[in-house]
């Protein structure tokens, strides 16, 4: 049995010249590539013309250049938030979305936001998360990574835009497959690869101490958002059951450590769920945590999952938000996006699980997505062309 292809979304462009050299090949034919893999945005090795017909053959047989097969996509009801279930070569299915937020009245430009996972699964076990009560399966490669971001940015090349911003908050947890998630960050911030801004780049951890240390030691301009939830232990812990017994003073610590290194801002991330983690008094006791330390801190009402947990009322998160800026915390609520098309992460691949979708085919709907079993079945619509 032949060993699966390695991707070449996954290789440095300094790997990528020495596999090119080991074919007898010029240099300039490895900048070739990766101008067709990331600026014309090709779909297999056959479309790179430029280059002679036995080094694409000597390329595609050492090499993969689409490793993930668009399965099912749901999009929100105002076109701006679209979830794509990705099933990769071994059968493992992941989520990615894309998010894209229209110029703002005082100008600035359209963004579009890609949301990757770094793992399949996530053992981090947080009670409201979809993908933290599924369990952990497998780590990505940084290849499978790589590939989500492409294959949005294929999606929205087909209608005139491209990919502005990647963040690192899907299913897993990046700095649990560090290697990996450093890797992929390499490749999409290379100017002869992917080419993204450093600082259109945000991980998000649920805070893994060790990794946010050694994140402040890359030489990278990335964000780095924590995702913090309680202002105290013992309720951090009910919330995030994997968290140390000190979890929230070492968190603090470590985000001024990084600060410091970095000299990029923090955000803290604060799901809010009705009757846990949204009282006035938690509100003043993460203000009392916070104020002071220059972060920032993102208010997200969850996203309803099979746990129960509810999100609050916008009344609720208001009163929330005004006591953090009367106590001088720095802090925005994230713009609800995607709740109608089960976009919190995993949702879409646990919905999906029970289904059996048939080889190439790709399921397509607009607007509000039900459980299977409170729909009708729709029809599949007819699959986007897609080169593997």
């Amino acid at each position: 049995m032949n060993e699966a292809k390695s991707s070449l979304l996954g290789l440095l462009p300094a790997e990528l010249d020495t596999l090119v050299g080991e074919f007898g090949a010029p240099r300039y034919r490895a900048d070739q590539v990766l101008h067709a893999a990331y600026r014309e945005l090709a779909g297999g090795f056959e479309e790179m013309r430029l280059l002679p017909a036995g080094l694409r053959k000597e390329l595609g047989e050492r090499l993969t250049l689409s490793p993930a097969r668009e399965v099912r996509r749901v999009v929100s009801d105002d076109g701006l938030t679209t979830k794509l279930l990705l099933e990769m070569p071994d059968g493992t299915l992941i989520e990615t979305v894309l998010m894209e937020y229209p110029p703002s009245r005082a100008g600035g430009r359209r963004r579009s936001t890609v949301c990757v996972s770094t793992q399949a699964g996530c053992a981090m076990g947080c009670v409201f998360c979809a993908t933290g009560q599924m369990g952990f399966e497998r780590n990505l490669g940084a290849g499978e990574i790589v590939a989500q971001v492409v294959h949005l940015a294929r999606l929205l090349r087909a209608r005139g835009e491209h990919v502005t911003n990647v963040v690192f908050m899907g299913m897993g947890e990046p700095l649990a497959n560090y290697a990996a998630t450093m890797r992929a960050v390499r490749i999409l911030t290379d100017p002869r690869a992917f080419g993204l801004g450093q600082r259109h780049v945000t991980i998000s951890t649920v805070g893994v101490i060790r990794g946010i240390d050694r994140l402040a030691e890359e030489g990278l301009q990335v964000g780095l958002a924590i995702s913090l939830h309680a202002p105290n232990d013992a309720l951090r812990r009910r919330l995030v059951p994997t968290a140390g017994p000190h979890s929230v003073r070492e968190l603090m610590a470590a985000a001024k450590r990084y600060f410091e290194r970095t000299g990029r801002r923090v955000t803290f991330e604060y799901a809010l769920i009705a009757g846990e983690n949204d009282s006035d008094e938690t509100a003043r006791e993460l203000v009392r945590l916070v104020r002071g330390s220059g972060a920032h801190v993102n208010l997200i009402p969850v996203n309803p999952t099979a746990g129960g947990f509810r999100r609050p009322s916008r009344q609720r998160v208001l009163a929330f938000e005004r006591i953090l800026r009367e106590g001088g915390v720095n802090c925005t609520v994230r713009v609800e996006k995607g709740t109608e098309i089960s976009a919190a992460c995993g949702q879409l691949r646990t919905d999906a699980a029970a289904e059996v979708i048939g080889e190439g085919e790709v399921e397509v709907m607009e607007g509000a997505f039900a459980r299977p079993s409170a729909r009708a079945k729709r029809p599949l619509s007819p699959a986007p062309s897609q080169s593997r």
